[in-house]
């Protein structure tokens, strides 16, 4: 165990005003310098994690510790009895609503054992709070790592790796968290899985066209016999919905919990235009309206100060049956510029990551379009660190996780590149996967020449503010 070291203050964007203008300064450019930030207010030393149970599966195999720490997060570690002395310090997807919950590290954990049968440490946050709120949530997985240094072990390399949404959580602290207080960079490398990366002002544009052309083909969502609000608030705010509600009225339309042979022709005709259109698979729909809902209610009431940062001014639709009746009745709302700007501050990336960054998405990947690693490569571009980048894909179907094979791969190339500075290629990280199927099972499926479309080829640019 390692001596405590001096905490490092935690850079906190200041709410109100000034926050807004600096964010709308910030939009006016093509790249946006990181803003001046306050820290967080001095806390105590945080305190030392308890013993734990693993889950059972590596029970056999890693020592758990867990703790809350003193913003509140909930986190777990596991540390490999043949530990090869390297972190894996995760970022979660989601991200869930609501107050964190133990529960979920554990989720994270067992999801993620590969990692800790690999032989690396792995340490998890809650985060602090539910809700998109990205900055926040990077601050609490430093937070996290500096719990494991002072507590835990010194690592000899710390990896920070990113899932879903939590890629972009990875990606922003990457690029808050250059330097420790001795100098030294918190992380050594970043690895960005399944990402949601074009930033929340550009990767949740499908999920608006999505509930205005559900709207347009179901109309009851609100119904016309309800109060009506702005589609692009998500829900009001005290409007008693849940998520049993919303899948009730989906299917009430579209059938998506019966087989396609049991829909009835305008159930399936509607499902078919929604696939076209907003070119999800049927499979996905019901988890986007989820978001579109409540994520985005979320958003609106908690962190862009009541008003929407989304909107659809501008969008031409195209793949349904007639599709000029569709852009004539279909709802259009005007992102507010402050929301934007807000919202813009807290989730868009500058690309100024002074790290190797190794990314990986299946190109059919349901839930994060593989087209935003695209635009997250121009912002890598836009940043300076295009030659600190290397992105990879796979031929899977599957958002949350690819195959076991896969993340120690990424992983042993990213650390070579690390320590030799030896730049992996597509090609070569292909070829290095199937000798880690002998020890995790099969499952590799590189597609080492494929290359993301521009976002603009999946989702219809819009007028913004």
């Amino acid at each position: 165990m390692t001596a405590p070291q001096p905490h490092i203050p935690l850079p906190l964007l200041p709410r109100g005003p000034s926050w807004v203008l600096a964010g709308l300064a910030c939009l006016a450019m093509t790249a946006c310098a990181p803003m001046a930030t306050t820290s967080l207010p001095a806390v105590t030393t945080e305190a030392a994690p308890t013993a734990t149970p693993c889950p059972k599966d590596l029970a056999p195999i890693a020592r758990c510790l867990s703790g809350k720490d003193s913003a509140g997060a909930y986190y777990l570690v596991a540390v490999p009895q043949q530990w090869n002395g390297h972190l894996v310090l995760h970022a979660h997807g989601g991200p869930a609503l609501g107050a964190p919950k133990m529960e979920r590290s554990v989720e994270d954990l067992e999801r993620w054992a590969i990692m800790v049968r690999a032989g690396y440490a792995w340490a998890g946050s809650t985060f602090r709070q539910g809700g998109v709120e990205v900055r926040a949530a990077a601050e609490d997985t430093e937070r996290l790592r500096q719990i494991f240094v002072r507590h835990v072990a010194q690592p000899q390399r710390t990896i920070l790796h990113g899932q879903s949404w939590g890629a972009s959580v990875a990606a922003k602290g990457a690029e808050m968290f250059q330097t420790t207080t001795d100098g030294k960079r918190p992380y050594d490398a970043v690895l960005l899985t399944s990402g949601v990366l074009a930033g929340g002002t550009r990767s949740y544009d499908f999920r608006t066209d999505l509930r205005v052309v559900y709207q347009y083909l179901c109309n009851n969502h609100p119904r016309p016999t309800e109060p009506q609000y702005p589609l692009n608030i998500g829900l009001p705010v005290d409007a008693a919905m849940t998520q049993a509600d919303l899948a009730a009225r989906v299917n009430e339309c579209l059938a998506l919990n019966k087989p396609v042979a049991e829909r009835t022709p305008e159930q399936q005709r509607k499902v078919q235009t929604i696939v076209d259109v907003i070119r999800i698979p049927a499979s996905s729909i019901q988890g986007h309206m989820n978001w579109a809902t409540f994520h985005f209610r979320d958003v609106v009431q908690h962190r862009t100060g009541g008003a929407s940062p989304f909107g659809n001014r501008g969008v031409l639709y195209r793949g349904s049956p007639d599709d000029a009746a569709l852009n004539a009745a279909v709802l259009r709302y005007r992102a507010d510029p402050a929301a934007v700007a807000r919202f813009a501050q807290d989730t868009d990336l500058t690309g100024r990551i002074p790290v190797p960054v190794l990314t990986v998405k299946g190109v059919d990947d349901p839930t994060a379009f593989v087209e935003l690693d695209a635009a997250f490569r121009a912002t890598m571009a836009q940043g300076g660190s295009a030659e600190r980048l290397v992105q990879t894909f796979t031929q899977h179907n599957t958002h949350s996780y690819l195959s076991d094979p896969t993340y120690p791969t990424l992983m042993t190339a990213l650390l070579r590149w690390v320590d030799e500075g030896a730049k992996p290629t597509p090609e070569g990280i292909a070829q290095q996967c199937p000798a880690n199927e002998a020890r995790f099972g099969k499952g590799c499926a590189f597609v080492p020449a494929y290359v993301s479309k521009p976002l603009s080829s999946r989702v219809a640019d819009r007028d913004r503010p």
